[in-house]
C-alpha cells in the first residue's frame, strides 16, 4: 500500500537555495494510487506509478521542493493537484497563476485503493501544511510538519514555531503511538517515539 520515491534537488526561499533530497510517497493498490509531494522528478515518480490511475497528487505544503513536479506528474497522469489554500502564496512562487489546484480541506477524505485517507491541517511549517492519515494504514505523512527529532523548521517567512507546536500536539500526538510517521525528507518514525520529547522541543525553541 505505501511506497517511497527519492528525489533530488533544491528549496529556495527568502532568497537562499539549498540542496534537499525529499521523499514522495505512494499510496494505493495496484490499481490506484494518490501521490503525496510531487517533488523534483516527475518522471521518476511516473516510472513508479507504472500503469495505476493517480487519483490526485496531494501537496503537504507549497514550497518549491514538495510542489516542483506537481505541474508535471498532473499532464502526465491528468490527476488532479491538490492543496490546502492558506499555502497560495508560496504556490504562486513557482507558479503564479498559471498551474491550477484543487482545495483541500481540513477532515476532508480521500479514498485510494480501499483505504481513505484524512487530511489534517497542521500549520506551522507553513500556513497551508497538512498532514495525511491513514488510520487503516496505521500511517501518518506529515510533510515537513514532524520529523524523528522534533518539529519541521519555522525560520522562514510564513513560518511559525508557537504553531507547529500546537499542531503537533493537538492534531498529532493525540494519534495511536504506534501510527509510523512518514515525513518528507530523512527516515520514518513513530507517535509513539516522538511524543515524550515535546517539551524538550519546546525548551530548545526549534
Amino acid at each position: 500500500m505505501i511506497d517511497r520515491v527519492i528525489t533530488s534537488g533544491t528549496f529556495s526561499l527568502d532568497g537562499g537555495t539549498w540542496d534537499v533530497d525529499n521523499n514522495v510517497w505512494l499510496v494505493g493498490d495496484a490499481r490506484e494510487v494518490v501521490v503525496i509531494d510531487a517533488a523534483h522528478d516527475a518522471a521518476a515518480i511516473a516510472e513508479r506509478v507504472g500503469g495505476r490511475a493517480v487519483k490526485a497528487i496531494v501537496c503537504t505544503h507549497a514550497h518549491n521542493d514538495h510542489i516542483n513536479a506537481a505541474r508535471e506528474l498532473a499532464e502526465r497522469t491528468g490527476a488532479p493537484i491538490r492543496l490546502h489554500p492558506a499555502d497560495q502564496v508560496l504556490w504562486e512562487q513557482e507558479y503564479g497563476d498559471a498551474v491550477p489546484y484543487e482545495p483541500l480541506t481540513d477532515g476532508e477524505r480521500i479514498e485510494v485503493g480501499g483505504c481513505a485517507l484524512e487530511i489534517l491541517h497542521t500549520p506551522g511549517h507553513a500556513p497551508g501544511a497538512v498532514c495525511v492519515y491513514g488510520r487503516e494504514l496505521g500511517a501518518l505523512f506529515s510533510g515537513d510538519t514532524l520529523f524523528k527529532g522534533g518539529p519541521g523548521a519555522t525560520g522562514r517567512s510564513y513560518s511559525s514555531f508557537d504553531t507547529i507546536i500546537e499542531s503537533i500536539r493537538k492534531r498529532l500526538l493525540t494519534l495511536p503511538p504506534e501510527t509510523v510517521v512518514h515525513t518528507g525528507h530523512g527516515d520514518s518514525t513513530s507517535i509513539g517515539a516522538e511524543a515524550p520529547h515535546l517539551e524538550e522541543w519546546i525548551a530548545r525553541g526549534h
